[in-house]
């Protein structure tokens, strides 16, 4: 590549660069959405539509319960999983521990191996999970009494008027929690319940490092799993251009069968009985106090504007007569997106509980396949790390048969192509039947121009189904390979002095190799050099992109490049001396 074409490259590089850092806030500036609008959900088709000026629209403000005084009262209920911390104030589950996971996977694997502080679900939240909100009417000062009862918690509060909230919570096994709530309007008067949410909680970022893009919240409605995240609330144009943020979400319509708040590895999911449907679900975002500056000093990958994602279940206003009462109850799971044991909870309860892993519709079949697969390696005592690559090699082989028809197809296309473009300029004036004696070219030969493109798109469906399962597998978090510390995050070695960035040297094996397998593979008949050229130096562009990928998955695409720049060499090394000189033979075109 001339010196140009380089110049050309880095240019484009460095516009996209200034593009998106400084022009885009500059040109772009986030719209500030005017007090009392909101972009809502329509309960009907969960289609986006602003709410009409004077429509008779619930309001869905989340309540802010006032300050007390009232000192808080802290019930921890420990079992062989988990510690429940629940809280006065709100009457809710303040804090989840996680004893298995630890909260931060350290550089350091000797302090991996230590005793360290556990992985904790609605950290940081602004609200307990599991709380009640409806505004004073029904919340009064937020202060509830607490009581053990055995291996559970009740929390009871009596509000003027009659109306008591009595809420029970039972941990059990497996990272499940029984609760219920039970209105009771004990006054000798009816009283109006406003329309409130039950709280499913908050997912707030679990290390420093934690990016926006790995949380938010997802409900499901018996058919479809639906997710209101980052890129839903900041509402871009092509993804990349700012438009009006969406401020709230509410969905659904009665048929809401469970709602869950996630980060990359962790979920809270409520599941309401199957007989009381809540009417909506709503879910809300904000910002969360930026790390301070030792954190940043500590750790050069800190995340400067982390944010937080609160859902609940929406139930309509109703009226309580005197000695009535309303209960309901909820199965709770608060643990790692772990996919057989969610599967397994989503199939005793028939709600296809196994779709929080957001694998998708399509590709999610592949990415349970090769998730079954990586764990059954590992189980026979591979490395997780091993266990990658022995997939990688495993596919390669399936594929094999297809690549190497496709490989030798493009060559043979490559070798006939002087004879094409002699067609081409003999009937250049008539490209009807240009066409048609290039057709007729190709048949006789047995060559076609998509052979080489038929493997690429068999395999994309497999690419994004191993790409999306490592990027939620929580069994490759912490699971170490060669100097990789942690599979799930990218291979940080250290802090590029003067420049603070963080170097990761798994995406620069991934480069070269992506490079050595475009240098050899066979460029299409008709490509522009230009496009041959460009399309030679684009794993470095693309190295820009994908340098924060996680280790696991640059661990398998450069190990696939690796096999495909072994499987090119094989195929040419086992080409026929004899149908080399064959190929050598301009044939003439015909007529």
């Amino acid at each position: 590549m001339d010196r140009k074409s380089i110049l050309v490259i880095a240019l484009s590089l460095g516009l996209i660069v200034l593009w998106q850092v400084v022009l885009v806030p500059k040109l772009y500036p986030p719209k500030v959405v005017p007090a009392g609008a909101s972009n809502l959900v329509s309960s009907a088709s969960n289609t986006v539509a602003p709410v009409a000026q004077g429509a008779a629209a619930i309001s869905t403000t989340v309540p802010v319960r006032p300050i007390t005084s009232v000192a808080e009262q802290l019930i921890v209920i420990t079992n062989g999983e988990s510690v429940f911390t629940f809280t006065s104030h709100g009457g809710g589950v303040k804090e989840i521990g996680l004893k298995k996971y630890k909260a931060i996977i350290s550089r350091d694997r000797k302090t991996n191996s230590g005793p360290q502080a556990v992985a904790t679900l609605n950290s940081g939240a602004q609200l307990p999970a599991l709380s009640l909100l409806g505004g004073a009417a029904l919340e009064g000062d937020g202060i509830y009494a607490l009581t053990q009862v055995g291996a559970g918690v009740r929390a009871e509060k009596e509000l003027p008027g009659g109306l008591v909230i009595i809420k029970e919570f039972l941990p059990t096994s497996n990272y499940l929690i029984r609760a219920s709530t039970r209105l009771e309007n004990r006054g000798t008067q009816p009283v109006l319940v406003p329309e409130h949410q039950f709280l499913v909680g908050t997912s707030t970022p679990l290390t420093p490092h934690d990016l926006p893009l790995n949380q938010g919240s997802m409900w499901y409605d018996g058919g479809t799993p639906v997710t209101a995240d980052e890129a839903w609330f900041a509402n871009r144009t092509l993804g990349c251009i700012p438009g009006t943020p969406h401020t709230e979400y509410r969905a659904g319509n009665s048929n809401v069968v469970w709602a869950e708040v996630h980060n990359q590895f962790f979920t809270i999911a409520v599941i309401p009985a199957t007989n009381q449907p809540p009417a909506a679900v709503y879910v809300k975002h904000f910002d969360l106090p930026p790390p301070s500056k030792a954190v940043v000093d500590a750790d050069s990958r800190a995340n400067l504007k982390p944010i937080a994602f609160q859902a609940g279940l929406v139930y309509p206003a109703q009226v309580l007569a005197a000695g009535e009462s309303v209960f309901r109850g909820y199965t709770v799971y608060a643990g790692p997106k772990e996919y057989d044991r969610v599967a397994n909870i989503g199939s005793e309860l028939n709600n296809n509980l196994d779709a929080l892993m957001n694998f998708g519709r399509f590709f999610g079949f592949f990415a349970r396949i090769l998730l079954i697969a990586m764990n059954g390696l590992h189980s026979l005592g591979l490395s997780y790390g091993i266990a990658i690559i022995a997939i990688t090699v495993i596919i390669k082989l399936l594929f094999w048969p297809l690549t190497n028809a496709s490989t030798k197809s493009m060559k043979r296309m490559a070798a006939l192509q002087p004879q094409m473009k002699a067609i081409a300029d003999k009937y250049k004036d008539d490209p009807q039947k240009k066409n048609l004696k290039t057709m007729e070219f190709m048949k006789e030969h047995k060559v076609s121009p998509v052979a080489g493109c038929i493997p690429i798109f068999i395999q994309i469906p497999v690419f994004i189904g191993f790409y999306t399962m490592l990027n939620s597998a929580i069994e490759l978090r912490g699971a170490s390979f060669l100097w990789a510390f942690d599979l799930s995050q990218p291979d940080y070695l250290f802090t590029i002095p003067g420049l603070g960035l963080p170097f990761h040297l798994m995406p620069i094996f991934w480069a070269a190799s992506t490079w050595w397998q475009t240098s050899l593979t066979p460029t299409s008949p008709g490509m522009d050099p230009a496009q041959q050229k460009m399309m030679k130096f684009m794993p470095f562009m693309f190295f820009f992109i994908l340098y924060s990928m996680a280790s696991g998955l640059t661990l398998y695409w450069t190990v696939q490049n690796l096999l495909s720049v072994l499987q090119t060499k094989v195929t040419k090394a086992g080409e026929d001396p004899a149908n080399k000189a064959k190929k050598a033979v301009i044939v003439k075109a015909k007529k």
